[in-house]
Order: C-alpha cells, then structure tokens, then sequence
C-alpha cells in the first residue's frame, strides 16, 4: 500500500481555518434549532433572549467576529489514516501551531494558563490544545476542531454506576446533572452524554457526542429514544433561555456509546452552551 505525505503545514493552515471558523459561524444545526425554539418558546423574555442570540450569531458571521467572548479551549478530534506520513514538523506541533496563528490573527480570546493549580500563567497563545488522535485505516486526515468554553464545562459531570443502575439510573444521573448546572452554562445548551468504557473513555465521549449535529440521532434506537426523551423532560425543567425561565433550556441530546467492563457502567455528561463550536474538514 502506498504511503502518502502531507506537509505539516497543510495540517496548520487546516487547523487555523477550522478554529476561526468555529469561532464566527455558528453551525446551521443550531441555528436551526434556534430558529424553531423561537417559534415554540412560550415564555415572551425567552422569546427575546432567543432573538437576541440569534441576531448575535448572524452578526458574528456577517462581521467574522467571535460569536462569544470565551473563544474557548481548543478541543481536537483527529482520524489519523494508517498510509499518512507527516514531513516537515510533528502532528502536535503543527496542531498547536494552528491554534496559535488563529487565537492571534483571529483576534480570540486566549484563556489557556500553563499550569493549573499554582502558577496560572495564561500560555500567551491558547496552547496547548486537547487532542483525541484514532488510528483509522486510509491515506487521509480528518479533524474535526471546536472551542470549548468553561462557563459549560464547568457543569458537567461523571459517575461511576454500577449495572444495577439500570437506564432509570441512567437518566436520572443525566438529569439530575443538568439540573443542579441550572442557568449557570448559559441555556439553551447541548447535552452530550457518554455512556460506557472506562472512566476516561465515557468523558471522551461524552465531549464528542457535543461535537455531532443535533439534528441527528443515535443509530441505536434505542438510545434515540432515550435522547428525545432526555430533551423533553429537561425542557420541563423550566430554566428557560439564558437561565431567564421558558422551555427552551435545552436545543439537543445527544448519546454516545462503548463497551464496557462486565462490573461497570460509567456515564458522563458533557454540557455545552447554545455556543456549540464545532468544525471539520479532511486533508
């Protein structure tokens, strides 16, 4: 099988472009959903906090300005082909690189600090970036880039059930989360859950599943299911847009999977924000 070799700066430029865009455009999947929450919103300042997000991000878009002011921490998901062969640079140096020139030639907010306990220097060029990497089979490169703001982050949440659990356990894990984050993530939110693996692997997912469209669905329709049923009974909860009341506090669920360990069934939940930035391309 022939090998192919990518400049690592094609990887550079392909990041940049990715985390600016994210930055600017918000994807049609939210906005349509924002559209159609407008529409159904029964609450008049919810209304109106909807209307004003959505003039924001058309804004944001027709100006290529940050549609929020946490530009966020830069989260990677990378399929890495097995016949790829990087020259000129390191796959995470050329990542990094990428997240450098586009928080400074894209005027967006820095917020990365070095270290996380003591010093809290701010790194200058939001480095280093979070980099999930697979191993697929092929000759290409897909990525796919978003910023992830902590005002959400901050809410999520992970635990370690047992089987006993059962789905009731699932769910109300997974409500009781969004509930005890109230308006603090900034609603209407996403809602990525993570189901299975191990503990690390569940956060995993859990990220990724706020990086798929939320006009889709799991394949399994059983999980289906129970993400429509999770976006209905947290819309009950009343948190509204911007935590102001209504019932829209959330635009979508969404549910990943793994295999997991005979004796466990771990469950973390990932909130992100209306916000949802998210992009991807393949070199």
């Amino acid at each position: 099988m022939e090998v192919r070799v990518i400049d690592a700066a094609e990887v550079t430029a392909a990041v940049k472009k990715l985390l600016m865009d994210c930055n600017y455009f918000i994807g049609a999947d939210i906005m349509d959903a924002l559209t159609n929450a407008r529409g159904t919103e029964t609450s008049p300042v919810g209304k109106s906090v909807l209307d004003q997000i959505i003039e924001n991000d058309k804004i944001a878009a027709k100006e290529e300005i940050p549609l929020c002011q946490d530009t966020g921490m830069a989260v990677l998901f990378i399929e890495y082909g097995d016949r790829v062969c990087l020259k000129n640079g390191s796959f995470e140096d050329a990542v990094n690189e990428g997240v450098r020139q586009a928080y400074g030639e894209g005027y967006l907010r820095k917020s990365v600090v070095s270290d996380p306990v003591f010093d809290r220097v701010n790194t200058r060029d939001n480095t280093p970036a979070i980099i999930h990497t697979k191993i697929v089979s092929g000759d290409k490169i897909k990525i796919t880039a978003g910023g992830k703001g902590f005002g959400s982050e901050n809410m999520s949440a992970i635990k370690m059930l047992t089987p006993s659990y059962g789905v009731e356990g699932v769910k109300q894990f997974i409500l009781d989360t969004v509930r005890a984050a109230g308006p603090n993530p900034c609603p209407p939110i996403v809602v990525g859950v993570g189901i299975g693996g191990t503990f690390e692997r569940a956060a995993q997912l859990a990220k990724k599943a706020t990086f798929r469209a939320i006009n889709t669905s799991n394949p399994d329709s059983r999980y289906a299911e129970l993400e429509d049923e999770l976006l209905c009974e947290i819309n009950k909860m009343g948190f509204g847009p911007a935590g102001l009341g209504g019932n829209t506090t959330a635009l979508g669920v969404n549910i990943e999977t793994s295999p997991t360990h005979i004796a466990g069934m771990p469950v973390a939940v990932n909130i992100c924000c209306h916000a949802a930035r998210h992009a991807e391309t393949e070199i």
